[in-house]
């Protein structure tokens, strides 16, 4: 007889591996507490069952060896608070399981909804894509106690700042929804070079996701893209460069480095979309500026209503030093 034991979803989650290991699987029982509630069955399981491929989630559940309440269900049951999930003993190979380590960030904002933090540059926000772990399962790893932690948005992997994340599934829902309405304000500030001419400028380019050859995802201006609009202010002018803030009026990704890279202004330091000949010689610190080893694109400030107390909130996130000194030595350089 299978050993039946009962768990927590916050328990479901952190026993997962062991559960799922090829030596001792077993079936679990989960029970779905206030922060897991309203959440699909099959996202949760996704969410829980890491390394374990998307196919065979759905196939347990389409089999029907997924169980709540003792119940069938399908892949659209929507948990509650106090269900009591089945999860059949799963096997996982041994080396899809990865444990994160234990990693903390700048934190500009904490409390019960919400957990902000400003993102140096070069660390992803969630494993995949040959990164094996992300911001996400750093700070899981670092807080085995939270009961829910999740990404509001993203940030891309070289761009810094304001990244944040929610404590409770209402907060994530509450905050998704500000989103989609256009509620929530991102603002980003960014360095180009060339001759800019308005102080305020809108961009509207429509934009495509592909893949590439090698399958590195890109994003192109093509006629049956996604609409995207962005607005840039023109911040400072520093000699050949200018800096930019950038204001998102659509989410789509690669967004300000597609509508400013297509406009003949690519960001300093962009390895995608960017000048290579003028990323080479920033690296080299040539003419008596401190080298820029970086995309020069960083999430500086967002406004939105707080999904706890209903307020609304501005939060903000300095140029962090690297950035900070290459302006300085472009001023000391050659006077703006």
């Amino acid at each position: 007889m299978k050993d039946l034991a009962r768990f927590s979803a916050n328990e479901g989650r952190n026993a997962i591996s062991a559960a799922a290991s090829p030596v001792h699987p077993q079936v679990q029982l989960i029970t779905i507490g206030e922060e897991d509630a309203g959440q699909r069955i099959d996202n949760f399981l996704l969410r829980i069952c890491k390394g374990v491929p998307k196919s065979h989630v759905y196939r347990i559940l389409r089999s029907g060896e997924v169980r709540v309440n003792k119940g069938r269900i399908d892949q659209t049951y929507r948990l509650l608070d106090g269900d009591i999930v089945r999860l059949p003993p799963i096997r996982l190979a041994e080396k899809t399981v990865s444990v994160a380590p234990k990693a903390e960030f700048p934190i500009l904002l904490e409390d019960n909804d919400l957990l902000v933090i400003d993102k140096p540059a070069g660390v992803a926000v969630h494993g995949g894509s040959g990164v094996s772990h992300g911001v996400i399962e750093h700070l899981r790893a670092a807080r085995p106690q939270a009961k829910f932690l999740e990404l509001v948005h993203r940030l891309d992997r070289d761009t810094s700042g304001i990244l944040v994340l929610a404590k409770k599934r209402s907060a994530l829902i509450n905050l998704h929804e500000q989103i989609r309405l256009g509620e929530v304000d991102k603002r980003y500030l960014v360095l180009i070079r060339g001759d800019w001419k308005n102080a305020r400028q809108h961009i509207k380019l429509p934009l495509h996701k592909y893949t590439t050859a090698d399958g590195e995802r890109r994003v192109r201006v093509q006629s049956e893209g996604m609409a995207s609009h962005t607005i840039f202010n023109r911040v400072k002018n520093y000699g050949d460069f200018v800096l930019l803030e950038a204001e998102l009026l659509t989410g789509r990704t690669h967004q300000i480095r597609v509508h400013l890279a297509s406009s003949g202004f690519p960001i300093a330091g962009d390895d995608k979309y960017g000048d290579f000949d003028l990323n080479r010689e920033l690296a080299k610190g040539k003419d008596g500026k401190i080298p820029l080893k970086r995309m020069f694109l960083h999430a500086h400030q967002i406004s939105f209503v707080h999904p706890g107390t209903g307020a609304s909130l501005t939060l903000n996130a300095p140029l962090p030093p690297e950035c900070t000194n290459f302006l300085n030595s472009l001023t000391q350089g050659k006077a703006a």
